[in-house]
């Protein structure tokens, strides 16, 4: 009878050392792009209060995406769904012994109870990036700069990336132009992000179901399709400018329908997504000037944006760029071991190799030299090390290269130049 192996939590995620390798390439592709630009690495706890939360992130995800639970205290938390409350919580802290503007960058775990599919999980991991204290475009400019150098960075060009980018503060007033009342604006932003993810007659349907009358469903369609529109607004001609002179005006393109769902983007926002618009937003954020106020502290201008693991990893194997086993890991040396009487020298030999900074494994039990290989091959080793009488006996190693089927006996004392030479090949 089968055993009834536990399954892991629905959502959730298993590292094997395959994606461990991914997950690790991932965050030091990050760390390095985020502080090129001067922004310095931070952390937040997994557990907030849910009240955070319920302020500010808006209804659905408090109600609908949050786990959330009643700790043995009787106070409600939650596994944080986003990080940006509590980036605001800690600024609001030590408001006064901060020093502005901060550049600051995280990458580490979040839970959302969604519905589980490609691309989405309920456990993730999420870069996220921001820059508190100035209120310019060029600000705003620097942010999206950061995500265009990651794209680069990870080969991925502008023919097959782009940063769609929007104001809320034009689009309030475009609103207010075409006759919409302010107490309904937050539901008709709402009716925007969904245009995409909607047929046009059932949007069209819906936004006249949600109070809109024919004439300002006209007006806003007009709205949604003028691609011009960015010119009437100062602050993103100074944002596409300021692009321009980041040198990645060419990831970056208006999108009038762009505007995010979360409630407390104020200004500028920005999603990418791949030109062919398979998967959706690989990476999202904007303006949100009021938060640091509204958790206690001193009102504070910030902008940033979040990108989880999930789509980026399809995006990248869709374009053929995911890292192969040579980026994710140096490739490691196995020494074999002949026989009982050898083991002392192969973990000698192990040993000596790796105060070099060669990565360096040796095979724990002396069996058949041909199984030894195989597992070489199948864990990824570059180069074998072979220790056998012969070579005990004249202070020598063969080494023989898994990639080129080469192998070369040398003095044993030579080994370690002869592989960090050989690893950059």
């Amino acid at each position: 009878m089968a055993k009834n192996i536990i399954r892991p939590v629905k959502g959730t995620v298993d590292f094997y050392p395959d994606e461990m390798a991914l997950r690790s390439w991932l965050y030091a592709t990050i760390k390095d792009v985020s502080e090129s630009f001067g922004y310095e690495e931070y952390e937040a706890p997994l557990l907030e209060a849910l009240e955070l939360y319920a302020a500010k992130s808006g209804d659905e995800l408090v109600k609908e995406q949050s786990f959330v639970f009643e700790d043995r205290g009787g106070n409600m938390v939650a596994l944080r769904p986003e990080l940006t409350p509590s980036l605001a919580r800690m600024v609001a802290q030590r408001q006064n012994e901060l020093v502005f503007p901060l550049r600051w960058w995280s990458y580490g775990p979040f839970w959302r109870y969604e519905r589980p599919q490609r691309g989405r999980t309920r456990e993730f991991f999420q870069w996220n990036i921001d820059l508190i204290g100035v209120d310019t475009p060029e600000a705003d400019a620097e942010l999206a700069a950061v995500a265009a150098r990651f794209f680069e960075r990870a080969g991925l060009p502008s023919t097959e990336i782009v940063l769609l980018v929007n104001s809320r503060e034009l689009m309030d007033s475009e609103l207010e132009r075409i006759g919409i009342p302010p107490e309904n604006r937050t539901d008709v932003f709402n009716l925007i992000d969904r245009r995409d993810k909607m047929s046009p007659e059932k949007w069209e349907a819906f936004a006249l179901d949600s109070g809109l009358s024919s004439a300002q469903f006209e007006g806003l369609q007009s709205l949604l399709e003028d691609d011009d529109l960015w010119k009437q607004s100062e602050s993103l001609v100074r944002f596409f400018e300021a692009s321009d002179a980041f040198g990645v005006s060419d990831y970056l393109k208006f999108a009038p329908n762009v505007i995010r769902g979360l409630a407390y983007y104020t200004g500028t926002v920005f999603e990418a997504r791949d030109r062919d618009d398979e998967f959706r937003a690989i990476l999202g954020g904007g303006r949100y000037d009021n938060l640091v106020g509204d958790v206690g502290g001193d009102p504070l201008p910030a902008v940033g944006f979040a990108m989880g693991d999930k789509v980026i990893e399809h995006v990248l194997a869709k374009f053929g760029r995911l890292p192969g086993p040579e980026t994710l890991r140096r490739p490691p040396v196995l020494v074999t071991v002949f026989d009982e009487s050898s083991m002392s020298a192969s973990i000698r030999l192990a040993s000596a190799l790796r105060s070099t900074g060669l990565n360096t494994a040796v095979y724990p039990e002396p069996i058949r030299l041909g199984h030894q290989f195989r597992y070489a091959d199948r864990t990824g080793a570059r180069f074998v090390a072979i220790l056998g009488p012969e070579e005990q006996a004249n202070g020598q190693v063969t080494i023989k290269d898994l990639r080129t089927g080469e192998q070369e006996t040398i003095l044993s004392g030579e080994a370690a130049e002869y592989l960090n030479g050989r690893m950059g090949e």
